[in-house]
């Protein structure tokens, strides 16, 4: 288990067991890691990756506090994204969206405005690989697709396509955080794909849609048998 992984199950156990609760303000950073015996690094990064996913808040100034859900949400909200392997009901999620999201693109690549497609790059180059934050990616990431699926001009299909999608924000940020190499890539993809549109190439644009989705699925897979 990687130690920021290790760190994360131990702040689990704490809400778990009750030790802490929602809205409870956890001890000092230098207190925490050697009461857990981790490096305060490790912490740190721990800290953040819950914050992302909004278990934990970090006031500034004032210390980090347990998000105040309902106790039961909390846990699943940890639980989503630390055993998410251990639910095959994302991988279905991911497998669903891979096939309606990849017709999608090919959709969107015949009907996309030279418009649209300008301004489907211009997201991609707003995007500063070098300074760029794992929720800022996310959010780039989400646009992205948004854009994609409101190409096609069929607002049925846009909205159940959001819809999956909103559901697998949480993994595409735990992705983001662990993976080495996930921003760069991200990018890479994305440009491909911008590319295939502006081409009003289909079939290439399907292609990459469908690459670049399973490639999460990929990422579940083996964290799976991590």
């Amino acid at each position: 288990m990687a130690v920021t992984d290790e760190a994360i199950e131990k702040i689990k156990a704490m809400i778990v067991s009750g030790e802490l609760g929602p809205g409870d303000r956890l001890p000092p950073e230098k207190e925490l890691a050697e009461r857990l015996g981790l490096s305060r690094s490790s912490m740190r990064e721990a800290v953040k990756a819950l914050e992302v996913i909004r278990v934990l808040d970090v006031r500034r100034g004032d210390g980090t506090y347990v998000t105040s859900l309902e106790p039961h949400l909390l846990l699943e909200a940890i639980s989503f994204v630390i055993d998410m392997h251990d639910d095959d009901s994302l991988l279905e999620l991911f497998a669903v969206r891979r096939m309606l999201e990849s017709q999608a693109t090919g959709l969107a690549a015949s009907n996309a405005t030279a418009e649209a497609a300008e301004a489907l790059q211009a997201e991609i180059a707003a995007v500063d690989p070098a300074t760029v934050s794992i929720d800022d990616l996310v959010a780039h990431d989400i646009r992205f697709h948004r854009d994609i699926v409101r190409m096609t001009g069929n607002g049925y299909l846009a909205s159940l396509i959001e819809s999956l999608s909103s559901q697998t924000i949480r993994a595409r940020v735990w992705r983001g955080l662990t993976e080495s190499g996930a921003v760069e890539r991200t990018l890479s993809e994305h440009r491909a794909i911008a590319e295939a549109i502006a081409q009003h190439d289909s079939a290439l644009a399907t292609s990459l849609a469908t690459a670049h989705i399973a490639g999460v699925e990929r990422w579940l897979r083996q964290a799976a048998s991590a």
